[in-house]
């Protein structure tokens, strides 16, 4: 199924809206990290920094990808994000407001779906109505609206072991959007995926950023994954790790596969692995 038309059922009901261009005509900051930092204290005693100075700002609309090497703390910066820990140093904040628990504003994606086995495809839509206390007969028309937009219309009563892994993470996006949250936050969803299985699952992201106009936060190891979904890369080092830079990525959409081939696609990818530099090694970051 392809959803690169826009048109989604319930999200603004209008299909000639583009919404990276109305998401760029109107700036409004969203997040905001300001000097974070994070230490952690092993079981011996021992301080470990795992980030050091990240400040940056995320902008309504936009969808931003982090990259950068195994192990620097990307999947550490997004839980800050989350409310799930606090930064030992800095504040990030969400509408202006610091960050300290997790919200309903925010909805999260990790690289395994963690579905519940004997729940049914829309049930474990459903979890936020039964976790968050939102409205079920709100969620439950919004559920369907997502089931339809993430390719599993007639799936709504199967079980996550009838299911491909590629269909179990659409099923993981679409829990993560019910309660409508402003921002979706993406731990290498795709990282256990299949290589084939993974490059639709981009496509079909980007076609389900489009439609509902969300901000996402995505987490990645692969530059060609970040460079393709992705309107800003922003780059991080080793361990104590910082932003290095962030690259605007101004490619057309929607991107096709083709694109991957292309002149300005391959300009980016050896810009981004220029400033990641000496934090690369043969295996920590993939094309």
């Amino acid at each position: 199924m392809s959803f690169a038309s826009g048109y989604v059922p319930g999200f603004h009901g209008n299909s000639e809206i583009n919404r990276e261009d109305e998401a760029m005509n109107v700036k409004n900051t969203l997040v905001e990290l300001r000097a974070i930092e994070k230490t952690f204290t092993t079981k011996s005693g021992e301080s470990v920094t795992a980030l050091e100075s990240v400040s940056f700002d995320i902008e309504e609309g936009e969808f931003l990808a982090v990259v950068g090497p195994s192990g620097c703390g990307k999947s550490t910066l997004l839980r800050i994000m989350a409310g799930l820990i606090q930064p030992t140093a800095g504040e990030a904040k969400l509408r202006g407001r610091n960050i300290v628990k997790p919200s309903v504003d925010v909805g999260i994606v990790f690289q395994q779906p963690v579905l519940f086995p004997w729940w049914t495809v829309m049930r474990n839509v459903l979890l936020a109505a039964e976790v968050l206390d939102v409205s079920r007969a709100r969620c439950e028309e919004r559920a369907r609206e997502l089931i339809h937009l993430v390719g599993l219309e007639g799936f709504e009563n199967k079980y996550p072991n009838e299911l491909s892994g590629g269909m179990q993470q659409r099923v993981a996006i679409a829990r993560a959007l019910v309660h409508d949250p402003a921002v979706l936050l993406m731990d290498e969803p795709f990282g256990a995926l299949d290589a084939i299985t993974r490059e639709q699952m981009n496509i079909e992201l980007q076609a389900i950023w489009q439609a509902s106009g969300k901000t996402v936060i995505f987490i990645t190891h692969s530059i060609s994954e970040a460079i393709f979904l992705a309107s800003r890369v922003a780059v991080m080092s080793r361990r104590p790790a910082k932003v290095t830079d962030i690259i605007e990525i101004d490619l057309p959409r929607p991107r096709g596969l083709d694109i991957l081939g292309t002149p300005a696609f391959g300009n980016y990818a050896r810009d981004c692995r220029s400033m990641l530099g000496s934090h690369l090694t043969d295996h920590s970051v993939d094309g």
